[in-house]
């Protein structure tokens, strides 16, 4: 008998016993707050998406995307910001916040 289960019954594969979410998972989940959701704009492809309507939240952005049968986008916006490490510059992204 496997007593790995028996020990911990709720464990699932993949997820960290620390903290409960994937460490992926964890990271997207910082920024959240500056995810914005969209509704495409009509006349909008796949191909070349359209931002039409903004949803307060995800959920929100859920239930309309459901009930049109649309997709819906979450966008985050980034600055490029140069970072000087000694003599070496690099180019590192930053979330941006209009606010």
């Amino acid at each position: 008998m496997d007593n790995t289960r028996a020990a911990n019954p709720t464990a699932t594969p993949g997820i960290s016993a620390h903290s409960g979410k994937p460490g992926r998972r964890r990271r997207a989940a910082a920024g959240a707050e500056r995810v914005r959701y969209f509704l495409p704009q009509s006349g909008s492809t796949p191909g070349r998406p359209e931002l039409g309507q903004e949803a307060a939240s995800e959920g929100e952005a859920l239930v309309e995307a459901l009930k049109s049968g649309q997709v819906f986008y979450s966008v985050i916006a980034w600055r490029a910001v140069p970072k000087m490490n000694g003599t070496e510059a690099k180019i590192v992204k930053q979330p941006f916040s209009s606010g």
